[in-house]
């Protein structure tokens, strides 16, 4: 009874709004409400009841500046990873300074034709005698950077434990740099350029060998490897912490400036082949950006990787799953 009641008192509700919405029989123009009819000025398209109400209503949403980046740094781990590449490189350094280790020798019938043909131009130019100072120097000024860098940020931030975070990134990324490169040049024993000119210069003489490790630590770049390092991690800092400025760009310019600049003196010392330059860059550049990028707050937090197995029915083996949120 209570629901019928109701529905009819629905249904037998009247009210002008009511009225107004009913529709008009065929034939017949509508009445707004009023009596009054009006119409449209010539050329001009008729609006909508209610789209002005739709329109003003409409407000564009705010766009929120993008927050920095955190970054985080554990002593132990840190500390143990820092140690571990400082000992090792050092040792290996140590080890190839004491003559135990040969250089590699170069053919007497070597002909540097056989080189890559962006590296005959290390042993076909004259080399430059200062070229090595202003190698030197450049990488000097990288190295004063990753000490400047992490002063700047806890200025800026007012943090000591974001300048200490920075300078941990700065010091890891750049003692794997060295571990890495010392490995190669002992692995690979790669002679410099000197040592081919010096080699061709020494082609009738039976009795000529190369006694200096040091000749056949061409490959790769350490001082390319070394800029390129503290530009990856240069940038990348500039691009998490100061987003949306103008500090990003010039970091990542004025390191591959530098970067280039060093790489091309190394070249006109005669120390290095153009592709021992590009493989210290693109190693540096890579623990660089992944020394950085493993310190970050998010990469823990918010982009969690998992590995998993799942069994399938017997005797039709498994699935190897991984997966995560990048």
């Amino acid at each position: 009874m209570v629901c019928i009641l109701g529905t009819l008192s629905g249904v037998l509700h009247f009210s002008p709004q009511a009225a107004a919405d009913e529709p008009t029989p065929a034939g017949e123009t509508p009445t707004p409400p009023g009596g009054q009819t009006s119409a449209p000025p010539a050329g001009q398209t008729p609006t909508p009841p209610g789209s002005e109400e739709r329109a003003t209503s409409i407000k564009p949403t705010p766009v929120e500046p993008v927050p920095p980046a955190r970054f985080e740094a554990e002593p132990v781990r840190d500390g143990a990873i820092i140690a571990m590449n400082v000992s090792f490189a050092g040792l290996l350094g140590l080890i190839t300074s004491t003559g135990e280790l040969h250089p590699q020798q170069i053919a007497k019938d070597f002909d540097s034709n056989s080189l890559l043909f962006f590296d005959r131009v290390a042993v076909t130019q004259t080399i430059d005698p200062n070229a090595g100072t202003y190698s030197d120097v450049g990488l000097l000024l990288a190295f004063a950077y990753a000490i400047a860098d992490p002063i700047a940020t806890g200025y800026r931030e007012s943090s000591v434990q974001s300048a200490l975070v920075d300078f941990i990134i700065y010091s890891e990324a750049l003692s794997v740099t060295w571990g890495l490169t010392n490995l190669a040049k002992a692995a690979v024993r790669r002679p410099r350029p000197t040592a081919y000119i010096l080699a061709a210069q020494h082609k009738d003489d039976p009795n000529f060998v190369i006694s200096d490790f040091d000749s056949s630590a061409s490959f790769f770049s350490g001082h390319s490897s070394a800029c390129a390092t503290v530009a990856a991690v240069a940038t990348y800092l500039a691009f998490a912490r100061s987003p949306g400025t103008a500090r990003p760009w010039i970091t990542l310019i004025v390191g591959s400036v530098l970067t280039g600049f060093v790489g091309f003196e190394r070249v006109r010392s005669g120390s290095h082949f153009p592709s021992d330059v590009i493989a210290g860059v693109l190693a540096g550049t890579g623990v660089g950006v992944l020394v950085t990028h493993y310190h970050r707050a998010e990469t823990f937090k918010e982009r969690p990787l998992w590995i998993g197995f799942n069994r399938e029915a017997e005797g039709s083996g498994g699935v190897l799953v991984i997966g995560g949120q990048f």
